[in-house]
């Protein structure tokens, strides 16, 4: 039987390729800018935030703005929050059309007490949840990347007992994202082989592939050099793509779409398909403030401001200069997961390859 959920989110996302929505159906909302990661691809971990929103604030804004079906929540890492399940909680009982909860790990929070807050937050009846496990190489290298000893070690822990989870919760889904840049070029190989050491059953389509990329706001890496060869690049998403499994679905298409399209900005350096930020999405930070998207640093207005209402910044003249320029393709280029998927959806023209 088919979710009556995601038939409606299907819908909404296949509207917006023909009117401005009223409301967004997406939010990617970092709940804490705090990580104990030391990447060398990315500076978040070097912020020391504070004020940031409270439970009390999150319900209010969850209450107010009730129409999300898709939410990612990110960070940061996001079970550095103690109240992360609450969090969820308050989503989960406002939007009562949510079907799809998304969320990063960087596996640092203690295999065992974040595997229960994953079995809480499963237990709550989103349709479908999705954990990311960051995993940048094998051992040695992804420990590296991550400056973290051990990391490696406590992202396979994680990913097993996710598996474990599976077998009692059939709304999981996960996979290992695996961030491409110059410090694991053409190491993708090596990292399966590694892997499927530790996961005997571990499949292809087990792994996302995104390319390293900077912002001004959500990484804060603009004077980091994460470039890789296109040459190498592409050849390992070709390669990727060669040995994914065929699978039957909507979400399967959308990321074949999105690795294809991952070819295509590799190359170019360009966005590949029309950005739907400010039409199906946004990003909200740790603090409050509304952005296009986790690559733009252009400040919409703050949910404090609005009393934890969305609709005035939505329709706000500043929204709509900024969506001004997304249509005059004035947005920074990038192609991440966070804003490629409701790209892909709210172009239909970019399934016709």
């Amino acid at each position: 039987m088919v979710n009556t959920k995601f038939m409606a989110l299907g819908a909404t996302a296949l509207r917006s390729n023909l009117v401005h929505l009223r409301h967004p159906y997406k939010l990617t909302f970092s709940i804490t800018y705090r990580c104990q990661s030391r990447c060398i691809t990315c500076n978040i971990w070097q912020m020391k935030p504070v004020n940031e929103l409270t439970i009390e604030e999150i319900r209010e804004f969850a209450m107010k703005n009730s129409y999300f079906r898709w939410i990612e929540i990110t960070g940061g890492e996001p079970f550095l929050r103690g109240d992360v399940v609450e969090i969820v909680r308050a989503f989960r009982e406002s939007c009562k059309g949510l079907y799809l909860l998304t969320m990063p790990t960087n596996s640092l929070c203690g295999t065992a007490a974040e595997l229960r807050k994953i079995e809480e937050i499963l237990s709550l009846g989103v349709p479908k949840v999705s954990i990311t496990v960051s995993l940048d190489g094998y051992r040695e290298l992804h420990d590296r990347i991550r400056g973290i000893p051990g990391n490696f070690d406590r992202a396979i822990a994680i990913f097993k007992g996710l598996k474990e989870l599976r077998k009692r919760h059939r709304n999981l889904f996960m996979v290992f994202g695996y961030t491409m840049s110059r410090f694991n070029q053409g190491q993708f190989a090596r990292t399966f082989a590694e892997v499927r050491k530790e996961i005997p059953d571990l499949a292809y389509n087990d792994f996302h592939l995104n390319a390293g990329q900077v912002s001004d706001i959500y990484y804060s890496n603009l004077d980091l050099d994460l470039g890789v060869s296109k040459e190498t690049a592409a050849g390992e998403v070709r390669e990727f793509l060669k040995m994914r499994k065929p699978q039957v679905g909507a979400i399967p298409a959308i990321e074949g779409v999105f690795l294809r399209k991952l070819l295509e900005y590799i190359k170019t350096g360009k966005t590949p398909i029309r950005s739907r930020s400010l039409d199906a999405s946004l990003f909200l930070d740790s603090y409050g403030n509304v952005f296009p998207s986790i690559m733009w640093g252009r400040r919409i207005g703050s949910i404090r401001s609005t009393n934890y209402s969305l609709e005035p910044i939505w329709h706000s003249r500043e929204a709509e200069e900024v969506r001004t320029l997304i249509k005059a393709g004035k947005e920074p280029d990038s192609w991440t997961a966070c804003e490629a998927y409701q790209a892909i959806v709210g172009n239909v023209s970019s399934f016709i390859l």
